[in-house]
């Protein structure tokens, strides 16, 4: 996008921009096209692209990246055909597969999108080591989802996976889509992980 033409001045006929004599128009070694681009630079910061510019009838996030925040997000699941509910608090959260997922706007600004998950079933106090030596082993060998346990005031535990991203500068559909399945999926094999190496005793032979 330009905002001006070019008007490079050529001086005195036969001079030489920087040659003795001749005095650059814009001072300090910065001639007219260099001036011209950081003016264009400050231009676009301050009143945004005709894409960009501030005021939603400028910002399309199916093709540039917007604020995140909970509309967003429950779009995204309608779109997706998905049940969900709205708590107390203003979360939105629902079931994928049986296990029950938050998707949560955090920060000072709504700029951190965090989806936790938490898996379906309880463990005794007695197996919380075993059960963080899981978590601690997950979370070495791979980067999603984070995962970690919570203990209940009656002693029991609770195992629970999240991802968390920081969307300061905003996210397009695409890009949210992706940040929400990634929470989703990665949450997902972590949970069956812990299926299969706990496997609900009522669903075998005696």
């Amino acid at each position: 996008m330009r905002f001006f033409g070019s008007r490079r001045s050529d001086g005195p006929r036969g001079a030489r921009p920087g040659a003795a004599g001749h005095r650059e128009p814009t001072g300090e070694g910065v001639d007219d096209d260099e001036l011209r681009d950081r003016v264009e630079g400050l231009l676009l910061r301050v009143v945004g692209s005709p894409r960009t510019a501030p005021g939603p009838q400028h910002l399309d996030p199916a093709e540039v990246p917007a604020p995140l925040s909970r509309d967003r997000i429950e779009r995204w699941l309608q779109e997706a055909g998905f049940a969900y509910f709205v708590d107390s608090d203003g979360d939105v959260g629902g079931l994928w597969h049986g296990w029950l997922f938050y998707f949560l706007v955090l920060g000072q600004d709504d700029e951190v999108l965090q989806v936790r998950g938490q898996w379906h079933r309880e463990l005794s106090i007695e197996r919380l080591e075993e059960v963080l030596d899981i978590c601690n082993t997950w979370n070495a060998e791979r980067i999603w989802p984070k995962t970690y346990v919570r203990v209940r005031d009656n002693g029991s535990v609770v195992v629970c996976a999240d991802v968390t991203v920081d969307v300061e500068h905003g996210a397009t559909d695409d890009q949210l889509d992706q940040l929400l399945q990634c929470g989703l999926t990665t949450g997902t094999m972590f949970f069956e992980h812990l299926d299969a190496r706990y496997p609900d005793p009522l669903r075998e032979a005696p």
